[in-house]
């Protein structure tokens, strides 16, 4: 980028030292160190935000529910169906949850919120997926929202 070898390095260590003195040069050091750190903190959280909200590192998509197994209550699995589903790769849907619940997410997005998130109020209700625990939405394979951060108390 600069093609600065050691002897320029050399040179400009010599000129800061006479400027800024012993004393003050590694307190200088310090104060340039937090600074790059604070702005590469900065920039990663940025970067991070632009991707989540973008959806540009999304790993498979989320499968959507039929209609009829949205209304319908979960049967329960018998331990020979459950292994006969897993040796057949099927997918796990989402099953909604009535409203009320804490968190919500959009079917058709990667992010979940708080239920008095501002975002949500954006989602129509019949694209609404309900859940009772933050582990509930990331097993489903949503992302937490930046804006209200959804967490809970171990």
């Amino acid at each position: 980028m600069f093609d600065i070898g050691l002897q320029e390095m050399l040179v400009i260590g010599v000129l800061a030292l006479l400027v800024f003195g012993p004393g003050k040069l590694p307190e200088l050091g310090r104060m340039v160190g937090r600074a790059l750190r604070e702005f590469r903190r900065a920039s990663d959280e940025f970067r991070s935000t632009v991707e989540t909200n973008l959806h540009i590192n999304d790993p498979d998509p989320i499968i959507a529910p039929t209609p009829a197994s949205v209304d319908a209550a979960p049967a329960p699995v018998l331990p020979s169906e459950a292994e006969g589903a897993v040796a057949a790769g099927d997918a796990t849907l989402v099953v909604a949850v009535e409203p009320g619940e804490p968190y919500c997410a959009q079917r058709t997005s990667r992010l979940f919120h708080k239920s008095d998130c501002s975002w949500v109020t954006r989602i129509p209700e019949p694209e609404r997926a309900y859940f009772k625990h933050v582990v509930d939405a990331r097993e489903q394979g949503y992302v937490t929202c930046p804006v209200c951060e959804p967490w809970e108390p171990a």
